[in-house]
């Protein structure tokens, strides 16, 4: 019988890869003359007689016990020899519907399960379409193999009457492995989970150092424990698996998945051989639906995905479940119980190589770019690695991004202070039929993959593993025709531009996404207009976009209530024209202390500016930076470093070039961090920051801030952009009046000199000369 799920394919139970031959099972004398056991799985008298007489008929002749007789252990272990005991069973297949053989929704519907038939159904398939059964034989083992593996688990002896449970258990998982040789990897799912972890010496070891640490009995945290796991363990039903499939597909209808062949590639390599973590960005409820589809299509099994229990709604809650869904506490604060036995399943998974799924920025980005990642899930994995670092786990990092995105109406909304509305069937209904409509495509792109191990080896930091994910998920996130329709109407402030002021902005940034090489979908191409016309038409259907018509030309303009939607569908890209940004501030910056040293001042500046913006993007490390830096200031002014460039001259660089992007990419993040530093300035720094009210202060401020004209971009007045210039005043330690002085001082310069470069902009653009 097999000894892991996660055997190599050649060891599978039962069978034996083409070209090879079936290993020879030894024993000593005694145990070759004893006779064999057949150890049947059968639930119904229907299945047991149709085991034995096919077993009658291949010419398996020997003695046979049932799975399920509680008095397993004693009829094994008092038995004389070491005979070969080999699991049987008989296999039910669905009927074919559409070429394939699978379940369906109309089988939940009817109580009907088409690969666990009634009694009557039983007969009737036996009797009209035998082919849909099958014998299952899987792989034997010998009694003292087993007896060797069982005291090896549990640390005790095979006379304990869970030594039956065990070999029945060794038996199932044989038996599972032989019939994916014909149901497909898409059914290699973990079977008996809660049992084998619960009985492992590991599992009563990590109680037990509980129980101490809580102070409790070690009887009653294991209660606690058994019952954590019974109800976190994802249970897989292959009927689920088949509806869940046939679910999201409909669910994700509205879209035609473009998948990155030359990504999932190598990923289909390493899930040969080892266990994997894939880390989505989060943009939409869809997001684990279009993966699962996207792996499928490519001969993944389903994943064990990772969510909040905000999410098990009924009815999708328990079939999810059944089909490798795991929901989780949203916290853990106050469930120790709970935090340690989702560590144990996370490890047990890992160890027998199934593949875990989670969203490593915890919650869908409201913004569209990738919010700042959540440790702890990767922090378990990680105590995992570490605890079995013969096995390596590859990180696989992915990006998701969607053409055209309805339910960003309702999260721009949610981040400008309106109360997110709670998950519930109503709320499944109404978003189900959002999706009734076509949105273009959805693609999934895939990072190169980390091994853990040798990560580890260079940097034993959480956090820093969790950034180099994001900024390998930004990396291949495609930059989309719409995401640069949007990138050049916002930071018009307020304007509407003809087609042709629109294309006077967007040809310099297709061009530099040309010389850059940056990844874009497969519509983006220079020269071609077409994707970017269907891409406004788009956006004017969502009514993001509104169209003037009139005189001999239309006017475009953002909806002055959907700046904040037309600003996720530019920061799902916005990372690639960061540093572009930076380096014209810095270049502005020495320009106006006249630096003697430009190029030293300009290195500083960026410093600077990558300190102010670290809780908003993923830099690269400073060496890694600095080299950014030094290239972005080649492509703007090729040969700089071979020539001095005095200071004075440095506005006419800037004045020089095609585009100037920073406003368009930084000032609504200089804007919401400036409403923050001037709050906490005017404020009092003895009283304790009270986060969750200061941020509603902050919106309200912020309206009236933009209806003076004192904000340019709507979408600065947001949730999330607050928190995080939040995050930065408790990183710095700002506590007193001076230093929240000197931060807003500082935002406040950055600021003056984005309106700078946006004049200077202006001026490059027809009809917008200011």
């Amino acid at each position: 019988m097999a000894r892991d799920a996660d055997q190599a394919a050649e060891n599978r139970a039962g069978t034996v890869p083409s070209g090879r031959k079936r290993p020879r099972v030894t024993g000593n004398a005694e145990g070759d003359q004893a006779r064999p056991l057949h150890l049947v799985f059968a639930t119904t008298p229907v299945e047991r007689a149709e085991v034995d007489r096919r077993l009658g008929e291949t010419g398996r002749h020997g003695e046979t016990v049932d799975a399920g007789d509680r008095d397993l252990a004693s009829r094994l272990t008092g038995r004389a020899g070491d005979p070969l005991i080999t699991p049987v069973t008989l296999a039910w297949l669905p009927p074919q519907r559409g070429g394939v053989r699978r379940g369906s929704l109309v089988d939940v519907l009817t109580f009907a399960n088409p690969r666990r038939p009634s009694v009557r159904r039983q007969r009737r398939i036996l009797s009209t379409d035998p082919a849909r059964s099958r014998l299952v034989v899987g792989a034997p083992a010998r009694l003292s193999e087993l007896r060797e593996r069982f005291a090896g688990v549990t640390g005790t002896s095979p006379s304990d009457a869970a030594f039956g449970s065990f070999v029945a258990r060794q038996g199932r998982l044989a038996l599972e492995r032989e019939e994916r040789t014909f149901t497909g990897r898409r059914y290699k799912v973990p079977r008996l989970v809660a049992e084998e972890i619960s009985q492992s010496a590991r599992f009563r070891a990590a109680v037990e150092e509980l129980a101490r640490t809580l102070d409790e009995p070690v009887a009653k945290v294991m209660k606690l424990a058994t019952e954590a796991l019974d109800e976190m363990v994802a249970s897989h039903g292959r009927l689920a698996i088949d509806v869940w499939d046939q679910f999201t597909g409909w669910m994700a209808r509205a879209y035609e998945l473009d998948v990155d062949e030359s990504g999932i590639d190598p990923v289909r390599e390493l899930d040969r051989e080892h266990a994997l973590a894939f880390l989505p960005s989060h943009r939409s409820y869809l997001d684990p639906m279009v993966l699962r589809h996207a792996l499928a299509r490519h001969g993944f099994p389903p994943n064990h995905t990772l969510g909040g229990v905000n999410v098990a709604v009924w009815p999708i809650g328990p079939i999810a479940r059944r089909s490798g869904l795991i929901f989780i506490k949203r916290s853990f604060r106050d469930a120790p119980v709970h935090k340690a036995v989702l560590r144990e399943y996370i490890a047990y998974l890992l160890r027998k190589r199934f593949n875990l799924e989670w969203y490593i920025e915890g919650g869908r980005s409201r913004t569209g770019k990738l919010r700042p990642p959540r440790y702890g899930l990767l922090a378990y994995v990680v105590d995992a690695f570490k605890s079995s670092p013969d096995r390596e786990v590859h990180l696989v990092p992915v990006s998701i991004v969607y053409d055209q995105l309805p339910e960003i109406g309702k999260m721009a909304a949610e981040d400008r202070g309106t109360p997110k509305t709670p998950e519930s069937f109503r709320w499944l209904v109404a978003y189900a039929r959002s999706q009734g409509r076509r949105l273009g495509r959805a693609h999934v792109s895939f990072g190169e993959p980390l091994a853990l191990g040798r990560t580890l080896a260079d940097d034993d930091s959480v956090p820093k593993v969790a950034f180099e994910v994001c900024h390998r998920i930004n990396s291949v996130t495609p930059i989309t025709p719409v995401s640069i329709v949007a990138f050049s109407m916002l930071g018009a402030e307020g304007r509407g531009l003809t087609m042709d002021e629109g294309r006077a902005i967007g040809r310099p940034i297709i061009d530099y996404i040309g010389r850059r090489g940056l990844p874009t979908t497969g519509d983006v191409r220079v020269g071609e207009l077409d994707p970017f016309r269907d891409a406004l038409a788009a956006l004017i259907r969502e009514g993001v976009v509104r169209e003037y018509p009139g005189g001999s030309e239309s006017v475009y303009a953002i909806n002055p209530e959907k700046h904040q939607e037309a600003a996720f569908y530019r920061n799902a890209s916005i990372h690639f024209f960061l540093n572009r940004a930076i380096v014209e501030l810095a270049l502005l910056q020495a320009a106006e202390v006249a630096a003697p040293d430009p190029e030293e001042a300009v290195w500083q500046e960026a410093l600077r500016l990558r300190d102010l913006l670290k809780f908003e993007f993923f830099f690269a490390r400073k060496r890694e930076y600095a080299e950014e830096m030094r290239a972005e200031a080649t492509l703007m002014e090729p040969g700089w470093e071979s020539r001095a460039i005095p200071a004075e001259d440095i506005e006419a660089v800037l004045m020089a070039q095609p585009m100037l992007l920073a406003p368009r990419v930084l000032r609504p993040f200089v804007e919401a961090y400036l409403v923050v530093a001037e709050q906490l300035a005017e404020g009092d720094p003895s009283e304790p920051i009270d986060a969750k009210a200061l941020i509603a202060e902050c919106i309200a401020v912020g309206r009236q801030k933009l209806v003076r004209g004192r904000i340019a971009a709507a979408e600065s007045i947001s949730a999330e952009l607050f928190g995080g210039a939040l995050r930065l005043v408790s990183n710095r330690g700002l506590t007193d009046r001076e230093s929240r002085r000197a931060f807003a001082d500082e935002v406040g310069d950055v600021d003056r000199r984005i309106g700078v470069i946006q004049r200077m902009a202006s001026r490059l653009i027809p009809g917008q000369e200011t």
